[in-house]
Order: structure tokens, then C-alpha cells, then sequence
């Protein structure tokens, strides 16, 4: 039966055993590359955006995430809706937070 079946025979020395340390310098390094690759461009991301809604006022021209591009007529502070003319016949109400842009005055005219 041995001919079709090699014996185990064990390891003669077992592989080092303090690796403890070096996991937590990994996990750490991890948590750095997280940190600088993911988190912190998208709380700049954010932060921005929030400086962006903060800024608005009436007159200003946008250009919402939808690919609506108009004027500002109204805005409230109570709550978080504007309106937007989007020619001298239509209007549109929509959150602040889905504007992505504010355009430079005068893109209107030269659309």
C-alpha cells in the first residue's frame, strides 16, 4: 500500500513566529493609503459642494447635475429649494443640492 501512498513526514522547524508586529505596521499602512487615496478627496469633494449651495443667490446662473441650465429667481432659507427659469416661460423647483455648477454671468446669452 505504501507504493501507491508516500508517508508525511512532518517539518523539521516551524516558520518565525513573531509576526504580530508587522501585521499592525501593515493595517496601519492600510490605514493610511485609505485615508489619503479615498476619504480625504471626497470630504474636499463635499466640502466644496456645501461652500457651492451656500454661495447661491438669486440672479446667479447654474447648471444642475440633470443638464439644466438657467437663472436663479428664487431661493428661501428655510428650506432647501430654488427656483430656476430656465427660459422668460418655464420655471423649474429643484433641491440645492442638485446644482452642480454656477456658470459665470452672461453664459445664458451666449447659449
Amino acid at each position: 500500500m505504501s507504493f501507491f501512498i508516500s508517508s508525511a513526514h512532518a517539518a523539521g522547524e516551524a516558520g518565525p513566529q513573531g509576526g504580530g508586529f508587522q501585521m499592525f505596521i501593515m493595517l496601519g499602512m492600510f490605514a493610511v493609503i485609505f485615508y489619503f487615496m479615498i476619504y480625504r478627496p471626497q470630504a474636499k469633494r463635499t466640502k466644496e459642494h456645501k461652500n457651492l449651495m451656500s454661495s447661491m443667490g438669486k440672479g446667479d446662473e447654474v447648471l444642475t447635475s440633470g443638464g439644466l441650465v438657467g437663472k436663479i429667481t428664487k431661493t428661501t432659507e428655510d428650506n432647501d429649494y430654488i427656483v430656476i427659469a430656465l427660459n422668460d416661460s418655464n420655471e423649474v423647483t429643484i433641491k440645492k443640492d442638485f446644482v452642480s455648477a454656477v456658470l459665470p454671468k452672461g453664459t445664458l446669452k451666449s447659449l
